[in-house]
């Protein structure tokens, strides 16, 4: 089973945060970005569910359309659950991507008033837990090298 992380910039920055489970890629929005440090929680909203091919895309979605904005690959690779259930609230797994690495967790924390499943997305201590470590000082796609203003420029 693959995963991705896009990096992408609609509205507002944020990264799509998606594991491949039952056929689809099953995602949440990551406003800050994942980190390997293992002090930080990371806040993820789960949003829709999107089919496997759209983790290879790169490029930009047309203004007017759901999440207008350019988009990047910023991470992918094989990932593995180690426990738990999507349906439980709670997943612990590893990722082995280019940048991320090593012990995850997702977990349901609340469900909001209008239906918005807010979760934490968190990295355990282990050999590649990295203190201090934020998505935005690696920018570039894992797929093209190119960066999101590359992408929104068209090179």
């Amino acid at each position: 089973m693959i995963f991705v992380v896009q990096r992408h910039r609609a509205r507002r920055l944020h990264y799509d945060f998606r594991l491949e489970l039952g056929g689809v890629l099953v995602s949440w929005a990551v406003p800050k970005g994942p980190t390997l440090d293992p002090g930080v929680r990371r806040a993820a909203y789960r949003v829709d569910d999107h089919e496997l091919s759209y983790g290879s895309f790169e490029g930009v979605l047309p203004a007017g359309r759901y999440g207008a904005g350019d988009v990047i690959v910023w991470d992918t690779g094989p990932w593995h659950l180690a426990s738990g259930a999507l349906e439980d609230g709670e997943l612990h797994f590893d990722l082995d991507g280019d940048k991320l690495r090593g012990r995850f967790v997702l977990v349901h924390t609340r469900t909001s008033p209008a239906g918005k499943e807010e979760w934490l997305l968190l990295h355990k201590r282990d050999d590649h837990a990295v203190a201090g470590w934020n998505a935005e000082d690696h920018p570039r796609s894992v797929l093209t090298g190119r960066t999101n203003d590359e992408v929104a420029a068209g090179a």
